[in-house]
């Protein structure tokens, strides 16, 4: 199956100038969705994985399935002031502005291995935030996992020395 045919370009979203990559087709396809899910785990079938962390709101998609196949935890971050219990901050950069990301105190323990998940690996900043956020509580970071990757905004330089996976790239 190519997966490509169901990414949908939407022109100047979220703002002029901005191509933006719309899983919402892959979404609504559960042929796709298996596909993809089968290829986002195919170098961690096998390990031990404690923890998915997923970034609002797109990577929860994904992330939940992940966690579910792997037998490991979701743990969902989220934008300041959506998660009911203490938590840590990591600012970053988009592509097209800035913002904060938080995690619960007590979602990750010492130790745990933690694969990382969001939609897209743009310029690199969600995901570096993401990492800052598990390294900051003691998980170990096994993978960095998107549905897809801009390749040409180099994101994947941020995120060295993690590896790093994607199944669509542009």
């Amino acid at each position: 199956m190519a997966l490509h045919q169901y990414i949908r370009d939407i022109q100047d979203f979220p703002k002029p100038g901005i191509l933006f990559k719309d899983i919402t087709p892959l979404l609504g396809n559960p042929n796709a969705v298996k596909e993809c899910l089968d290829l986002l785990l195919l170098n961690l079938r096998g390990q031990k994985i404690d923890k998915v962390v997923g970034a609002e709101s797109r990577g929860f998609f994904f992330a939940t399935l992940m966690a579910q196949e792997l037998g490991a935890g979701f743990v969902p971050v989220r934008k300041p002031g959506k998660l009911p219990y203490e938590t840590f901050s990591a600012a970053y950069e988009l592509e097209y502005g800035t913002d904060n990301l938080e995690v619960h105190t007590d979602a990750i323990m010492p130790g745990e291995r933690v694969v990382i998940h969001d939609d897209v690996l743009a310029t690199g900043g969600t995901a570096k935030a993401l990492c800052e956020l598990v390294e900051k509580l003691g998980g170990e970071i096994v993978q960095c996992n998107f549905t897809m990757e801009l390749s040409f905004l180099n994101g994947r330089d941020k995120l060295a020395p993690y590896a790093v996976y994607a199944p669509l790239v542009y």
